[in-house]
């Protein structure tokens, strides 16, 4: 593993310099974009409405994530890969509420929406949110940004619905870290939101994984 601490790691996809961050997103420079894959507004409120005891603050710790990144990267557009609200639950006054203040920071940013399977499942969001709602394949330039991986697309295909994390093996146990996986054809995003857990992967040939961990990022050797 490199022994760099870094924030960022640069790639090329279908020639274009895309930055994937220790954050669990993608900045897009040259575009001013960030790609966001599953955020799951909701998702705690939902399991709260049927019964189960989990934490509150979810969406404001993945809105204060957000604005984190807005701070770091010159940005004009969000691009979320779908799943962006969890349940009908998210619908909530509070949740709505806090997306409002949220987004009232930011008027001027492009918000674009993917659809995914928990957003059939839910409706959209607000309107007054002015969120542009779109299906799978989503093509800007020669990438096109999805939900599902496996979308037959034109582009190089970005994606989220995995939530794929890379399991550190080491004496004693191990650790399951959120990682982006990169393919010939398509790259996979770790899921962005708190409280939506994670699906173990391994690489096929031809694939590289980068795991995300106290704020750094690291390229995991094919030998892993």
């Amino acid at each position: 593993m490199n022994g760099l601490r870094q924030a960022h790691y640069v790639v090329e996809l279908a020639g274009e310099t895309l930055w994937l961050l220790a954050h669990k997103a993608v900045y897009w420079p040259a575009r001013k974009m960030l790609i966001v894959a599953d955020i799951h507004f909701g998702k705690a409120a939902a399991f709260r409405a049927l019964g189960v005891p989990v934490p509150r603050g979810t969406t404001t710790q993945n809105l204060l994530a957000l604005d984190a990144l807005l701070a770091s990267y010159a940005c004009e557009e969000i691009v979320f890969l779908g799943d962006f609200l969890h349940a009908r639950a998210a619908h909530a006054a509070a949740t709505v509420a806090a997306m409002l203040a949220w987004r009232a920071r930011h008027p001027q940013l492009r918000l674009t929406v993917v659809r995914g399977n928990h957003d059939a499942h839910a409706g959209d969001p607000a309107a007054a949110l002015g969120i542009a709602m779109v299906e799978e394949p989503h093509s800007v330039g020669p990438l096109s940004f999805c939900h599902h991986p496996d979308t037959v697309a034109p582009g190089y295909v970005l994606a989220g619905h995995v939530h794929p994390v890379f399991l550190l093996r080491a004496t004693g146990g191990g650790l399951r870290l959120p990682c982006f996986l990169l393919g010939r054809q398509r790259a996979i995003l770790p899921s962005f939101g708190a409280f939506t857990g994670g699906h173990a992967v391994r690489p096929a040939v031809g694939e590289r994984v980068y795991v995300t961990a106290d704020a750094a990022i690291f390229p995991i050797p094919a030998n892993c």
